[in-house]
């Protein structure tokens, strides 16, 4: 009896442990372009390190980012570590730089790929796009030994690269399949450069599932892209996609600004998981 009573309590006390969270950050950061004007980097940096300070992810993918614009957000936000190469194989251009808490999470693995034919090639093209696109991912532990894999990456940009966004989506899904077991937890982040509707987001959510339309709680404008002006209408081409023993309880596209300027010319989009 006392031993029957000694195993009741210890289920119930595992039942009110709290679940443990995971916040998820994408955020297209703008390269630092000196031909922005108003929005050049230098102007605009306090802004986005205080947007990140704000909503306080767990973890964050950043696209358009160069390895300066890294170390100062690191600088500013000393709680997150990162990791990433630039897209030409090195430390030029930029990154797709994946910050994470150091006191949270520890890198168990890392690596890259390129969205080509031959995606083990750094710097390589297909398609006939104007720039090299790839993949950083991390297997990531917790401190209480929980794991996750997380991808970030950044699509082909242009109206004729349609074809080429496709074809990066089927690369990605092909990663995914020969590198992550199928019960692990997966989270996808970046900037696809497609909408909603599209043929590049059917094929992905053939196996991951979009955390807009999933979470039970919405926040902020659909459209992801600010264009600098707080546009509210447009695409959504920003997305966190999950699969695995996860669940969204929130997502939101982040409008915040400061006297009408605005931390990059993309939203930052930022959802609440659980773990399951």
């Amino acid at each position: 009896m006392t031993k029957l009573l000694g195993l009741l309590l210890l289920f119930a006390a595992a039942a009110v442990l709290p679940a443990q969270s995971l916040r998820v950050m994408t955020f297209n950061v703008r390269f630092p372009n000196p031909d922005d004007g108003f929005n050049i980097w230098e102007n605009r940096r306090e802004l986005l390190a205080d947007t990140i300070r704000r909503y306080d992810p767990d973890i964050f993918g950043t696209q358009e980012m160069y390895e300066s614009q890294g170390d100062y957000i690191a600088e500013q936000l000393p709680r997150y570590r990162w990791l990433g190469i630039g897209r030409e194989g090195d430390h030029d251009g930029e990154h797709m730089g994946v910050f994470y808490k150091k006191d949270k999470f520890f890198p168990v693995e890392s690596g890259n790929f390129w969205l080509s034919e031959t995606p083990t090639v750094p710097a390589s093209m297909s398609w006939n796009v104007s720039l090299p696109r790839m993949v950083t991912w991390v297997r990531f532990r917790d401190v209480q030994g929980e794991e996750f894999w997380f991808y970030n990456t950044h699509f082909p940009h242009r109206a004729e690269d349609a074809a080429a966004r496709f074809e990066a989506s089927k690369v990605i899904a092909a990663d995914i399949a020969k590198r992550v077991p199928s019960g692990a937890r997966l989270i996808v982040v970046g900037d696809f450069n497609s909408a909603a509707d599209s043929d590049v987001h059917e094929l992905l959510t053939k196996t991951l599932t979009d955390a807009w339309a999933s979470s039970p709680i919405k926040r902020g404008t659909e459209t992801t892209s600010s264009r600098w002006t707080g546009e509210t209408e447009g695409r959504r081409i920003d997305w966190i996609l999950y699969r695995g023993a996860v669940k969204p309880l929130s997502i939101e596209t982040v409008n915040y600004q400061l006297r009408g300027r605005y931390p990059s010319d993309h939203y930052p989009v930022y959802a609440e998981f659980v773990l399951e």
